[in-house]
């Protein structure tokens, strides 16, 4: 079990005065403007998504800039099948990812305490074999990913993360579902033209419950929808 998690669990979208280059070649500045259109969902504390599945939406201020532009390409290209999210990915250029993705990696800056660099707790007994490699990708702490690429994880919303690790296992649905090789070689193995999910659906709410509990970068700024 152990082998099947080696690369970790990838799943997981204001306030910030004008910045200089973001690592994307973004520009914070310019994403304010282009963040309207996120604030509805992202923007309000404790929101809740009803399609197609019922969970809190993600606190995204906070994640890398890489990270949110890695989503929103997945998203763009159909990797990624949430119908609402793939709609707003589709009107975005290449340089307004960019510049939401430097937007939202400043936006929580300040905001809280920092996530300590060690683990704050200690994974459960009863998950801790299979979380065994989750920090591969993650970091120890789960807010430190050895790729920008990569999400943090640590405080965000349980039933989001236990809902994103489903998507890995679901196929044929046109709104449900996420197509990343590495991760769905973590919660899905198959061989034979057969597969089995690696995890149940309790192990993934524990897991996702787990790194709920964590002390993290992520955060939701609320901001007005009229500025």
């Amino acid at each position: 079990m152990i082998r099947l998690l080696t690369t970790g669990i990838a799943l997981a979208a204001m306030g910030v005065a004008a910045q200089a280059q973001g690592t994307q070649g973004g520009d914070a500045a310019k994403g304010v403007g282009k963040a309207a259109m996120c604030i509805g969902c992202h923007g309000i504390i404790g929101y809740q998504a009803t399609f197609p599945e019922v969970y809190k939406v993600p606190m995204i201020s906070g994640q890398g800039a890489k990270y949110i532009v890695a989503s929103l390409q997945a998203y763009q290209k159909g990797d990624r099948k949430h119908p609402t999210m793939r709609a707003i990915a589709a009107s975005l250029t290449e340089q307004d990812m960019a510049d939401l993705g430097a937007y939202y990696e400043q936006q929580a800056k300040g905001v809280g305490a920092p996530a300590p660099e060690a683990l704050a707790r200690p994974v459960p007994d009863a998950l801790k074999d299979r979380m065994a490699a989750c920090v591969a990708c993650h970091g120890a702490n789960f807010s430190k990913p050895i790729d920008p690429s990569y999400p943090k994880l640590a405080g965000q919303h349980a039933d989001y993360l236990a809902a994103t690790l489903r998507a890995y296992q679901t196929d044929g649905n046109a709104n449900v579902g996420r197509g990343n090789a590495t991760m769905r070689g973590q919660v899905v193995q198959e061989a034979n033209g057969q597969k089995k999910h690696t995890f149940t659906s309790a192990e993934l709410k524990a897991i996702g419950s787990y790194l709920a509990s964590l002390p993290g970068d992520l955060h939701v700024v609320p901001q007005p929808r009229l500025r």
